[in-house]
């Protein structure tokens, strides 16, 4: 069994998580668990965000998904796939 996790470290957080929110919703099928953290609220808040998703279906659609994220600016993105039995290497 494998699981596919995205990470997405988001930029100017005010300016950029309306962006990130359009694409994920277009793609909302795929996504199973998602879990959003920032650091602190209000003014103290840093613009940054996290953003974990847990992804289920074709491999395509998630992909393209990442891609997707990918392009947008002030977004870094990182796909995770990992399974039972997967040993690191070191």
């Amino acid at each position: 069994m494998e699981k596919t996790v995205m990470i997405i470290l988001i930029g100017k957080r005010k300016e950029t998580a309306v962006n990130v929110q359009k694409v994920l919703t277009g793609w909302g099928e795929i996504i199973k668990t998602r879990l959003g953290i920032h650091d602190g609220v209000g003014a103290e808040a840093p613009d940054t965000g996290l953003l974990i998703l847990e992804l289920v279906g074709p491999e395509p659609k998630k992909d393209e998904l990442f891609r997707k994220i990918s392009l947008l600016p002030d977004v870094n993105a990182k796909m995770v796939r990992i399974g039972l039995g997967e040993r690191a290497e070191g």
